[in-house]
């Protein structure tokens, strides 16, 4: 004789909610009473888990197809089918995880998702973008990172923020050149994060970016005129003290947003030729402490840490400690001669974006290997 167990159940609008505690491979027998009881017959258990996953499936199918394959959205579907959102985002996602649903993503020729994941694994980077320069010249590099950078700020910069600018890189000027007109940041601040004075057939480049990228973004432009590297600690107290340079400076510690170069303690020639140099026997000095680059001629080691000289008394610009108080801090840098520079910046986590092409990314990771 089959096994009978009664069980009570409690009716609601869908007869879907039935209290009972049914044991492995049991026959039920629930007899009608009062039009509350629900009668099963000669059914197993097994049988019925088959046949609501089944339903489950036609369901997953259906809402997949409608979202996949229709471009119907999540909302339309949940009035289309009346249930839930929750439940729509519920069976997507089990319909991927059943294979009725495979995702693919081709990476088109020339992007590097796989440098650009790995970068951002292996150093903690809100985001790296790696660039497909046609070859490992300096100058078309500097072209294909302004033109990336270009790219990512017109996305990425937003109303009201405080941004900031240094004065000598290349990429940052292919960057300027680069930009197309917008509005959406309105009353945002660019200011200048290092000194830009120096050689007048050079210095230009340094204003023109700050000024430059305000007027691009409709923002306001805040420079520092000041050399980036004074004559002693003495000649920098002094200029300090001007006002203009005071109200430029005042707002280090409040930037949003910083752009920046990466440099090495081999000037670059935009560098040079505006004076804002050290001597050769001061680079020579920064080598033998273990220097490997700089952001903003803050100079640090190959594990990221700032390298502390009396030199440091004469930058006019902001500070390493001050650069990571922002919220984004991103960095367009590449080439040969780069790569150990780039790698001090990402071990000392300075930066958390950087811009670069495929070239130094594979070889700053090839570097950073244990």
């Amino acid at each position: 004789m089959l096994e009978s167990h009664q069980y009570e159940c409690q009716q609601d609008s869908s007869l879907s909610h039935i209290y009972a505690d049914i044991s492995f491979k049991t026959f039920l027998s629930v007899v009608l009473k009062n039009d509350l009881f629900l009668r099963v017959g000669s059914l197993n258990l097994g049988r019925i888990e088959a046949m609501a996953r089944n339903d489950e499936i036609r369901l997953m199918t259906k809402v997949a197809r409608m979202y996949y394959s229709q471009s119907i959205r999540q909302t339309e579907i949940t009035e289309r089918l009346n249930i839930h959102q929750s439940t729509v985002s519920r069976l997507l996602k089990k319909a991927q995880q059943a294979g009725i649903v495979r995702i693919s993503v081709t990476v088109p020729n020339g992007i590097h998702a796989d440098l650009e994941e790995a970068l951002e694994t292996r150093f903690g980077l809100t985001e790296a973008i790696v660039v497909d320069s046609v070859n490992n010249n300096e100058e078309q590099i500097a072209r294909d990172l302004g033109a990336a950078a270009a790219y990512f700020l017109e996305l990425a910069i937003k109303p009201r923020e405080i941004i900031g600018i240094s004065s000598w890189s290349a990429a940052l000027f292919e960057m300027i050149n680069a930009m197309h007109p917008s509005k959406a940041s309105a009353e945002s601040k660019v200011v200048q994060i290092l000194g830009g004075l120096g050689n007048p057939a050079a210095q230009t480049h340094a204003t023109h970016l700050t000024q430059r990228l305000a007027s691009l973004i409709g923002g306001s432009a805040i420079l520092l005129p000041a050399p980036g590297i004074t004559s002693s600690p003495e000649a920098k107290r002094v200029l300090m003290k001007e006002s203009y340079v005071r109200a430029a400076a005042a707002l280090f510690d409040n930037v949003n947003l910083v752009l920046v170069g990466i440099g090495t303690l081999e000037p670059s020639k935009l560098l040079a030729s505006s004076g804002n140099v050290f001597s050769p026997q001061e680079l020579t000095s920064l080598q033998k402490q273990g220097a490997v680059g700089d952001i903003c001629l803050q100079f640090f080691d190959a594990a990221g840490i700032p390298v502390r000289t009396a030199l440091a008394e004469r930058v006019i610009g902001i500070t390493l400690p001050q650069v990571k108080r922002a919220r984004r801090v991103v960095a367009l840098a590449g080439g040969k001669r780069k790569i150990h520079a780039i790698l001090g910046a990402l071990n000392g986590k300075w930066i958390n974006v950087l811009i670069t092409d495929r070239w130094t990314a594979k070889a700053v990771l090839e570097a950073s290997r244990p």
